[in-house]
């Protein structure tokens, strides 16, 4: 039997195990938010191999996504290959303990395998086979979740961060221009008509970003793509959003008549991209990150009727992809729990209303 097989296996038969023990455990995140909307969380398959971290889930989460299992160069890395075994782990796991999963995510610059775009002879392939081959892509692995997950980062970041730039100048738009967007969601519907379809995007707060944003989702919507929703990813730091641009973006996506998700959700400790001389977690980050922490929650909590979703991205500080980005090897403690998995000042803050 294959290593991934026996962890699927581990996971079925802890299920009830893992459920009972989750609920001796006292109130957990989600129950506070019930009434709201589901708290989700991005795992790896790592994270189902550890006793203590499934029990922890169970407590706080009611929603996974799979952090890189899912994406497309490492779930089908080879054009006649799929790697089903980390995707699989999470959405059993999930289901056989009554979680919502959210997919994550289909089309994307990044994490993108190299065959997708080249031919046998290292051209780049025509507009017509790139989308063929999206198509399949998408049909394969919705396909093969119909059901079980409920919803979709369809596109990811194809809004681009320069001024003078509408869409990302990535391959899929040099290749298809901008209808592999359209397509990717059409693909979709096709593949499973009930599923919630985002688009997911960071800096969605930033006017000039979320202009952008909401005119990509307006075109989208006017020419009838099935495009339902759109994912605020919620990187942000202890300093930026505002209440007043939060407020703003989540009020202009939802004029559009489509709901809202946080969808990665962190705070980061750190305000620039520069090694501090102490970049230990200090008291005054501390109470700037509980601060910021209590508005966001505030502002979801009072667009309860749009945000359908919030979703932490990453388990605990215990380890973070900000760790090593912008600033490689750089600590950072963005969640509200800390390495030990205890609740930070920052949970209190958010939990407490």
């Amino acid at each position: 039997m294959m290593r991934s097989n026996y962890l699927l296996v581990a996971v079925l038969l802890s299920s009830t195990f893992l459920t009972a023990n989750a609920q001796q455990t006292g109130k957990g995140l989600k129950d506070h938010y019930q009434d709201y909307f589901p708290i989700g969380v991005a795992v790896t398959p790592r994270h189902l191999q550890d006793s203590a971290t499934r029990i922890f889930l169970l407590q706080h989460f009611n929603s996974l996504t799979a952090e890189n299992a899912m994406k497309m160069e490492p779930i089908h890395p080879a054009t006649d290959r799929y790697d089903w075994r980390g995707a699989d782990a999470i959405v059993h796991f999930a289901t056989e303990n009554g979680l919502k999963v959210r997919g994550h995510t289909l089309c994307w610059h990044n994490q993108a395998p190299k065959w997708m775009f080249y031919d046998a002879a290292g051209k780049l392939v025509s507009k017509d086979t790139l989308l063929n081959r999206l198509r399949t892509h998408i049909h394969d692995v919705v396909g093969r979740y119909k059901g079980r997950i409920y919803a979709w980062d369809v596109v990811n970041e194809a809004v681009s961060d320069r001024h003078s730039e509408f869409l990302r100048n990535s391959l899929w738009y040099q290749i298809c221009g901008e209808d592999f967007i359209a397509q990717a969601f059409r693909y979709a519907h096709e593949a499973d008509p009930k599923a919630i379809l985002f688009y997911n995007d960071y800096n969605t707060e930033n006017p000039v970003k979320r202009d952008k944003v909401y005119r990509l989702l307006k075109k989208l919507r006017e020419e009838n793509v099935p495009v339902h929703a759109v994912g605020l990813q919620g990187h942000w730091s202890i300093s930026d959003p505002s209440r007043a641009l939060l407020v703003s973006a989540i009020e202009k996506y939802a004029s559009l008549g489509i709901k809202i998700q946080i969808t990665e959700l962190d705070v980061s400790v750190f305000t620039n991209d520069k090694m501090p001389e102490k970049p230990d977690f200090t008291a005054e980050q501390k109470e700037s990150q509980e601060h910021q922490y209590d508005m966001l929650f505030d502002t979801f909590r009072k667009y309860r009727d749009i945000i359908t979703g919030v979703t932490f991205w990453n388990v605990s500080d215990r380890s973070s992809w900000l760790d090593n980005f912008p600033v490689k090897g750089r600590k950072n403690y963005p969640l509200l729990f800390d390495e030990k998995l205890q609740p930070k000042k920052a949970y209190w803050r958010v939990t407490d209303f």
